[in-house]
């Protein structure tokens, strides 16, 4: 009993390759179309979330601020204030019309809320900063001009004269 064995040599006929490319570019197109519309999807679904977190009423209350902490902030942004408006021009004016070459000057505080300024300087001698202290008194900005302290730089070999003077400025700030 032996089987037949049959043995087919001959190959079925091949689809055309065009078909076949045909469904690849359609295939692409359609998953391109899919990509475009998920990002068109993801980025109306970020700006419906944005605008419903703008228009959420269920957000937490602030927390109170204590009053002494307002207050406080309150005094502070008023004293900011007060120095921005300091007449800078009048007392710049006032500091470079009382300018001598014996003195030099050192260092200036304003304090705008008593409307009183501090300077101090270093003389040469005791007449440049006597002369100095004239020209400041005699000067229709300043009043109440007096010298506060003064004292010689012996560590200095020309031993200047350091000294701090404190007036008041009439012009409003």
């Amino acid at each position: 009993m032996s089987r037949r064995l049959e043995l087919d040599y001959v190959v079925p006929p091949r689809r055309p390759l065009w078909l076949g490319l045909l469904l690849l570019a359609i295939a692409l197109a359609v998953a391109a179309d899919l990509v475009k519309r998920f990002g068109a999807a993801r980025d109306e679904r970020s700006r419906i979330e944005t605008t419903q977190g703008l228009l959420n009423t269920d957000r937490p209350a602030a927390k109170a601020v204590p009053i002494e902490r307002l207050d406080e902030q309150v005094k502070s942004a008023e004293t900011i204030a007060r120095q921005l408006t300091l007449p800078w021009a009048t007392l710049i004016e006032v500091l470079e019309g009382a300018n001598t070459k014996d003195v030099a000057i050192l260092q200036v505080q304003p304090e705008a809320q008593q409307r009183v300024l501090r300077i101090t300087a270093e003389a040469r001698h005791q007449k440049a900063m006597l002369e100095y202290l004239q020209k400041l008194a005699s000067n229709s900005a300043l009043e109440e001009v007096h010298l506060l302290n003064h004292q010689v730089q012996t560590d200095d070999p020309q031993k200047p004269l350091q000294f701090s003077v404190q007036a008041s400025f009439k012009v409003a700030p």
